[in-house]
């Protein structure tokens, strides 16, 4: 089985798109300023973008709160060639814990992760439908911690489930991972060392 190029899948979207002549709305899922800023370099170029800060497994609340305000001003302080605009969620801290139930003792990177993609990707997709966007996606991918097969499978049939198409992509390709180390260094952006959640801040001690 042919292992599937997201990226590749990615350029196809944006030269088709282009040909067109749309610049289609995206409601981009963030986990923190650091994995937003080469995304948003980078697709802001082609989309009319939405960033949506929600996220239920990081802890603790102040941890969250922290991220959304380098957010916020990483959005303020970049320039971009079409609109970007950014929501931040509620704190639901309990929907994660429901959602690890019976997966605490779980190594890091597997199926409580999984379902903790799912979670944050099911509620993009529902904002998603709910708001007209043409498109949403998650940042997670540049991530070289985070399994882009998966968020693009996950991505795939929340779209069917919801009705709005995902943006197949894998972020860390093209060097965005590096250059989004490039970029929080030129913003001066505060880079965690843990994924977010309290399992994930164990695993990096």
């Amino acid at each position: 089985m042919n292992q599937i190029n997201y990226q590749k899948e990615l350029d196809k979207t944006i030269t088709r798109l282009q040909a067109e002549g749309r610049v289609p709305t995206l409601l981009l899922h963030a986990c923190c300023a650091p994995c937003s800023s080469y995304v948003l370099e980078y697709l802001s170029r082609y989309f009319d973008i939405t960033v949506l800060y929600y996220n239920p497994n990081i802890s603790p609340r102040a941890e969250y709160d922290t991220r959304a305000e380098e957010l916020k001003r990483l959005i303020s302080e970049m320039e971009f060639v079409h609109p970007v605009k950014l929501t931040v969620g509620a704190y639901e801290p309990e929907k994660f814990y429901a959602m690890a139930k019976g997966m605490e003792e779980l190594p890091e990177g597997g199926e409580r992760c999984f379902q903790c993609y799912r979670q944050r990707l099911h509620y993009t997709a529902q904002m998603a439908k709910e708001g007209g966007f043409d498109y949403f996606t998650t940042t997670l991918s540049i991530s070289p911690l985070k399994n882009a097969a998966k968020l693009n499978e996950i991505g795939q049939e929340l779209s069917k489930e919801c009705g709005v198409e995902y943006l197949l992509s894998d972020f860390k390709k093209k060097n965005g991972y590096k250059r989004s180390v490039e970029l929080s260094a030129e913003h001066n952006l505060y880079r965690q060392n843990y994924c977010g959640c309290v399992f994930s801040k164990q695993f990096a001690q």
